[in-house]
């Protein structure tokens, strides 16, 4: 039973990994290319908090209750983009020392080089 759900658990998450658009938005962000974006991504929680604010009134008004899943759902996804901010800042500035380091000893490397010869 606990395999069953492990796998079922396994497969939904590569599922949404792979097709849903917030999902791959951010995988694109943790990439050394789109560490950069990290902070102007944070901004793309505003209309995920709006819709949520949007979803509560209509749901105070006498709405449907079906609607507090998707207030969840635009909560959810606003956390996502304003944790990745400072998240991607973090990992650019390990990448960037990771970088610098990788230069430094490629540069000794190269000037040790040039003492032997």
């Amino acid at each position: 039973m606990i395999r069953l759900a492990w796998a079922a658990s396994i497969h939904t998450r590569s599922f949404l990994r792979r097709y849903m658009p917030t999902n791959i938005l951010l995988d694109l962000i943790r990439s050394r290319r789109g560490l950069k974006w990290g902070i102007p991504a944070m901004l793309l929680a505003v209309p995920y908090v709006f819709a949520a604010v949007l979803c509560r009134s209509i749901i105070d008004d006498g709405g449907p209750g079906w609607l507090n899943l998707l207030v969840l759902f635009f909560i959810y996804n606003a956390m996502k983009f304003t944790i990745m901010g400072p998240v991607s800042l973090v990992l650019l500035l390990r990448a960037r020392l990771r970088e610098h380091a990788t230069r430094r000893r490629a540069q000794r490397a190269g000037d040790r080089s040039m003492v032997a010869a």
